[in-house]
């Protein structure tokens, strides 16, 4: 019913053949590969990773690598921040998200995963009108290529530079219903990350049963929040000063409940693991226990 699968972001020094061999040494099913442009200028954390390079693709290689090692690929990730204020850059940004729609139809894959991006200094009605001038092309390229988006709901607020807005508009249910209303597309959807609304104080499964319809892919990201720390800098604080992202299990997503709705509302697709977790990031076996950690946690709730 549900494949798990893990993000490539934290295999960064992995080829794709080392990727997908892993992934099937330690039973996954799919994976979630990263297509960041090569030269890309984003040194923040699991950015500037490239498992496919879609402006060197071959898509022959790719097919024997998954036919080799039985493990699918659950969609191609490129998460930059496409209504950045830069002008110039926000428009390399959506070219290349374009250029992975159509590497992504080359290959047979159905997702392309990534955010919405916001000018993290305009409001969200100022944003809302970004979106409308710049991401109808997008829609109607994956439209044309049989593409689903799905847009994860990270805020990407967690440096200084990102304050107050974030990078990423799709935060909130708020925006995504004016997001869909905007651009109607079935097309667009969502790659829901519930650790995302822990942190801002809302139901992580709820949105489950509400966006149903809407649900392209789906990262499992747990997240610790401390109430003390809370209560001492408060909610406008920088987010990291009150909560950390963890792995599956050692936070407090309600995993139980989480899963549950995915089997009521008829979930059928990849579930991947996202690692961000910075107590498993001191050397190789930390990160390969991490995801290892993750799955043997996850697996009371699917088949492996």
């Amino acid at each position: 019913m549900l494949n798990l699968g893990f993000v490539s972001a934290i295999l960064a020094d992995y080829d794709l053949n080392g990727v997908l061999k892993f992934a099937a040494d330690n039973n996954f099913k799919c994976v979630e590969l990263m297509c960041w442009p090569s030269g890309n200028a984003d040194a923040r954390r699991y950015a500037g990773v490239t498992h496919i390079d879609v402006d060197n693709l071959n898509v022959e290689q790719v097919h024997t690598l998954t036919r080799l090692y039985g493990v699918s690929i659950s969609g191609l990730g490129y998460y930059p921040n496409p209504l950045d204020p830069n002008p110039e850059q926000a428009e390399f940004y959506r070219e290349h998200i374009k250029k992975i729609i159509r590497a992504a139809a080359k290959l047979g894959v159905p997702v392309v995963n990534t955010f919405i991006g916001r000018n993290w200094s305009l409001s969200v009605a100022d944003n809302l009108k970004l979106y409308a001038e710049h991401w109808p092309a997008i829609i109607r390229g994956a439209e044309e290529n049989n593409i689903r988006i799905g847009i994860e709901n990270c805020p990407m607020w967690f440096t200084d530079d990102e304050w107050p807005g974030g990078k990423n508009l799709a935060t909130t249910p708020a925006i995504w219903d004016r997001l869909f209303e905007i651009i109607p597309s079935r097309a667009l959807g969502l790659n829901y990350d519930p650790s995302h609304l822990i942190w801002q104080m809302m139901d992580e499964v709820k949105p489950i049963y509400d966006y149903r319809d809407r649900l392209h892919h789906i990262h499992l990201k747990d997240v610790k929040l401390y109430p003390d720390k809370l209560n001492r800098v408060g909610i406008m604080a920088n987010p990291l000063e009150y909560h950390s992202p963890k792995l599956p299990g050692l936070g407090d997503v309600r995993w139980r409940d989480f899963f549950a709705a995915l089997t009521d509302v008829r979930y059928r697709g990849p579930v991947c693991i996202e690692v961000e977790d910075k107590a498993f990031e001191g050397s190789a076996d930390d990160v390969h226990t991490a995801i290892l950690t993750a799955r043997n946690y996850l697996s009371q709730f699917l088949v492996l």
